[in-house]
């Protein structure tokens, strides 16, 4: 039994369909899980790793468990309080269940300060991995799908917006991933021998300063629009702006832009050659995963730039 816990978030969504895909057995944990039909394909187990309530019920017959839990929000305390004092409480559950495969996807560490929330997402990993020697810690950059809150911040910038603002990070660089590798790397990994008590950096094969990112998008929606350089950039401000025009939640918008003052690349420059070796495929190209990404939007909703 492969349990998820964050299975109702963007990713959790996609690894439940492709386990199931698979035929392996899943279990998801929820705070408020849905009603399922008896004998479903997804069996549901209500708790929360933060109030360490359910935590053994939903390990209990499971040999792997994947971790997809971010604090993302505003709240009262601070989200890195909230996100360590969770990651402790599974970690703890998972050894008295004995469940020591345990998957979690966080992010590439950038070259330059981290911001609070990319600081947490290493600071989880550490804790699961510290307290689980069998665990994984996936990471990854942008990552290039129709449901990344990323990727969908960009898109409507770029519809959005008559001219195509290029702050002072517009040089900064990243290697972004399809959404199909991610999740493939994610299925594959309880079964890989090699992955265990390791993290791994997980990128496709082109290396794009954010600048060559929008512009590409840009082209594949057939939009053409002026570069303007923005000379002085102020993260909240700015993405208070970009919250507001492209429609989304400001403070996952901001936790986005919290690395982008530096370059966010994997430790190693053959990553993404090293992804083939170790999980057996190819990562797409960019360009690639932008044309896939845009036509898995388009089937659930029309863009306004085509």
């Amino acid at each position: 039994m492969d349990l998820i816990v964050g299975a109702t978030g963007y990713v959790g969504t996609l690894l439940t369909r492709a386990l199931v895909a698979e035929r392996r057995p899943v279990r998801a944990l929820s705070r408020n899980p849905p009603p399922v039909a008896a004998g479903g394909p997804v069996e549901t187990v209500a708790g929360d790793v933060l109030k360490n309530q359910g935590l053994d019920a939903a390990l209990t017959g499971c040999d792997v468990a994947y971790y997809l839990v971010h604090s993302m929000e505003a709240g009262a305390g601070s989200f890195e309080a909230r996100d360590r004092v969770a990651a402790e409480n599974f970690v703890t559950a998972c050894q008295r269940s004995g469940v020591a495969r345990v998957v979690y996807l966080g992010g590439i560490e950038p070259s330059g300060r981290l911001s609070a929330h990319m600081g947490s997402r290493l600071e989880v990993e550490r804790i699961l991995m510290q307290g689980l020697p069998g665990a994984t810690g996936l990471r990854a950059s942008i990552i290039i799908g129709a449901g990344s809150p990323s990727f969908r911040l960009m898109v409507r910038l770029i519809e959005r917006i008559p001219v195509l603002p290029l702050p002072p990070w517009r040089q900064r660089r990243t290697q972004p991933i399809a959404e199909r590798d991610v999740v493939r790397c994610l299925v594959r990994t309880p079964r890989i021998d090699a992955t265990a008590g390791r993290s791994i950096d997980l990128a496709g094969p082109d290396a794009l300063t954010y600048a060559e990112i929008l512009s590409g998008i840009a082209s594949e929606l057939g939009i053409e629009r002026p570069k303007v350089g923005v000379p002085v950039f102020t993260a909240p401000a700015f993405g208070a702006v970009a919250a507001a025009i492209a429609g989304s939640d400001t403070e996952l918008v901001r936790a986005l832009m919290g690395s982008l003052g530096a370059d966010v690349l994997p430790r190693s420059p053959d990553a993404a050659r090293e992804i083939s070796e170790l999980f057996g495929f190819n990562p797409l190209g960019f360009m690639r995963a932008v044309r896939r990404a845009l036509a898995d939007w388009e089937r659930d909703e029309p863009l306004a730039a085509r």
